[in-house]
C-alpha cells in the first residue's frame, strides 16, 4: 500500500497511541484500537479528491463455479484459496500499473488511468487480463495438489468516461469510479465464459490495430436501450505478443447421445422454481447440445439435473451458459457450455465421451 500523506498519518497514529496508553504507559491493543488504526491508514491512503470526469479502462474479473466450490470445502480452505488467488492476481495487476478498486467476494475490479500518475494506455490493460488468465494454470496446479477442484475466471473490459472521486464518510471512504461505463463492464463480464476475456466496442476501437479477436456478439443488457457489442480477445502484439490460453474443453470431441434433461432457468442469480424438460442430443467434455420445447435466451444461465446413470453415477447438478438457440420445427436446439460442474461429474462425462469415440 502506498501512503500518500505520511506526515499526517504519523501524527494521527501518534495521537492514537497516546490516547490508548494506560497508567503503566502501555498501549491497550484491542479490536477497537485495531479498527481505528485501519481507518486512519485508509483515510490517509485515500485523501479527499474532488470528483472529475476522466477516461479509464475498467477490468472486472470473476471466478466461475466458486459458489458451488464454497459449499463443498471448509471455510478455512476457501479463504486460503482466495488469498492465493488474490495474491497472484494483485502481483500481475501492479506489474501493469493497474489500481485495485475493490475485492467483491471472488471478483476483482481494476482501474487503469484513474489515478493521476497512471497511464490510460489500453495495451497494459489487455496484457494484464491475458496474464491473469495464464496465471490460473499455476493457481489450479496448487489446488489440484491440495485435492481441490479447478477454478476458471471470466474477465470483462470496458473503456470510457467515468466520474472519479472520493466516496464515503468520515468513518470510511474510498477513491472509486461511478457511471454508466462501470455498469456496462459488469454486464459484459457476466457474459464471459470460463477462461474468456470479453471487451466492449469502445475498447476494441482503441486497440484493434494490435489485437486479435474471435467471436463478436451483440446482446441486450439490463438498463441499455441499444444492444452491447462484445468481442472475444484472443491475443495482443503490444507491448509484447501474448495469447489467451486455449482451454482444453474447447478442443473436446463431441458425441451424439439421447439423455433426458431437467433444467431450471436462472435470472439475476435467482433460480426459478419451475422445472423444464428436454434432452441432450450431443455432449462434450465442456458442454452440451440440447433439444427443448421452450426457447432459452442466448447468454442466459441454467441449472440442470442431468441423468448420469449410463456413466455409473447419480444425477448431478450442473450450471451452464447458453451460447445460442435456434428454432427447428416445433422445438429449440441450443449450445451450452458448463460454468460450474463438480469433479465427479466432470470425470464421468469425460469417461463417457471417451468410451463412445
Amino acid at each position: 500500500m502506498q501512503i500518500k500523506n505520511i506526515d499526517t498519518l504519523m501524527k494521527s497514529l501518534t495521537e492514537l497511541f497516546e490516547q490508548n496508553k494506560d497508567n503503566s504507559e502501555r498501549v491497550k491493543i484491542d479490536e477497537k484500537f485495531k479498527d481505528e488504526v485501519r481507518n486512519r491508514v485508509m483515510l490517509n491512503n485515500f485523501p479527499v479528491k474532488d470528483a472529475e470526469s476522466k477516461e479509464v479502462s475498467i477490468l472486472l474479473s470473476d471466478l466461475r463455479g466458486f459458489t458451488a466450490m464454497s459449499e463443498k470445502y471448509s471455510p478455512l480452505s476457501i479463504i486460503e484459496l482466495l488469498n492465493r488467488y488474490f495474491s497472484k492476481m494483485s502481483q500481475i495487476i501492479y506489474k501493469y500499473g493497474g489500481t485495485i478498486d475493490k475485492f467483491m467476494g471472488d471478483s476483482i475490479m481494476v482501474l487503469f488511468g484513474a489515478l493521476d500518475n497512471t497511464s490510460s494506455d489500453i495495451a497494459p490493460t489487455l496484457a494484464c487480463a491475458i496474464e491473469m488468465q495464464m496465471a490460473m494454470n499455476e493457481i489450479n496446479a496448487i489446488s489440484r495438489y491440495l485435492g481441490m477442484s479447478n477454478l476458471y475466471m471470466g474477465i470483462g473490459i470496458n473503456t470510457g468516461e467515468v466520474v472519479a472521486g472520493t466516496l464515503g464518510s468520515e468513518v470510511y471512504r474510498e477513491y472509486t469510479v461511478i457511471g454508466d461505463q462501470v455498469n456496462i463492464v459488469s454486464r459484459v463480464e457476466a457474459q464471459s465464459l470460463r477462461g474468456q476475456i470479453l471487451i466492449t466496442e469502445n475498447t476494441y476501437n482503441k486497440s484493434k490495430d494490435f489485437i486479435e479477436v474471435g467471436d463478436v456478439n451483440e446482446v441486450h443488457v439490463k438498463g441499455k436501450v441499444k444492444s452491447v457489442k462484445m468481442y472475444e480477445l484472443l491475443a495482443i502484439s503490444k507491448p509484447e505478443r501474448l495469447e489467451v490460453p486455449r482451454r482444453e474443453i474447447r478442443k473436446s470431441p463431441r458425441v451424439e447421445v439421447n439423455i433426458p434433461l431437467n433444467y431450471y432457468l436462472i435470472e439475476h442469480k435467482v433460480i426459478s422454481p419451475e422445472q423444464y424438460k428436454g434432452k441432450i442430443i450431443d455432449i462434450s467434455y465442456g458442454g452440451l447440445y440440447i433439444n427443448t420445447d421452450q426457447e432459452v435466451q442466448p447468454f442466459s444461465e441454467i441449472k440442470m439435473k442431468m441423468s448420469l446413470s449410463l456413466m455409473e453415477t447419480d444425477s448431478s447438478e450442473i450450471y451452464a451458459r447458453v451460447l445460442n438457440c435456434k428454432k427447428i420445427n416445433n422445438h429449440y436446439e441450443s449450445h451450452l457450455e458448463f460454468t460450474a460442474i463438480d469433479d465427479s461429474a466432470r470425470r464421468a462425462i469425460k469417461a463417457y465421451v471417451d468410451n463412445l469415440i
